[in-house]
C-alpha cells in the first residue's frame, strides 16, 4: 500500500509560519484528492482541509482564516501553508486521501504525521 509522508513539522513561536508537505511514491498525489488533518493535543484527530486533484482547496472553518493548502505544479506534493499560528494548533499533522463520501473518513493507511508544536 502507498505511504504518505508529511514533513515540515517543527517548534515555532506564536504568530509564525508554517509550511507542511505531503508526499508519496509514484503518480498518488496527483491521482488522489488529499487531505490535511491534525490531531491536537488532548483531543480526537480532525480534518482541516482538502485539496483536490485539480488544486481546487477546501479548508475548514477552524482554521481558513489563517491556513491555506494547495498543490505543487509538478502536482507531486500537496502543501498546508500555516500562519498567525497559536498554541493550540499545536498537534501533530496528517495527509490523507478523503472518502469522496465523508471528507472526515481516511482511505489510506496513516502515515507517522510531522510534529507542530507552537510556543507561547
Amino acid at each position: 500500500q502507498v505511504q504518505l509522508v508529511e514533513s515540515g513539522g517543527v517548534l515555532v513561536q506564536a504568530g509564525g509560519s508554517l509550511r507542511l508537505s505531503c508526499t508519496a511514491s509514484g503518480n498518488f498525489v496527483s491521482d488522489n484528492a488529499i487531505a490535511w488533518y491534525r490531531q491536537l493535543t488532548g483531543k480526537q484527530r480532525e480534518f482541516i482541509a482538502r485539496v483536490a486533484r485539480d488544486g481546487s482547496a477546501l479548508l475548514a472553518d477552524s482554521v481558513r482564516r489563517r491556513f491555506a493548502a494547495s498543490r505543487d505544479s509538478a502536482n507531486k506534493v500537496v502543501f498546508l501553508q500555516m500562519s498567525r499560528l497559536k498554541p493550540e494548533d499545536t498537534g501533530i499533522y496528517y495527509c490523507n486521501v478523503p472518502s469522496p463520501a465523508m471528507w472526515n473518513q481516511p482511505m489510506a493507511s496513516w502515515g507517522k504525521g510531522t510534529q507542530v508544536t507552537v510556543s507561547a
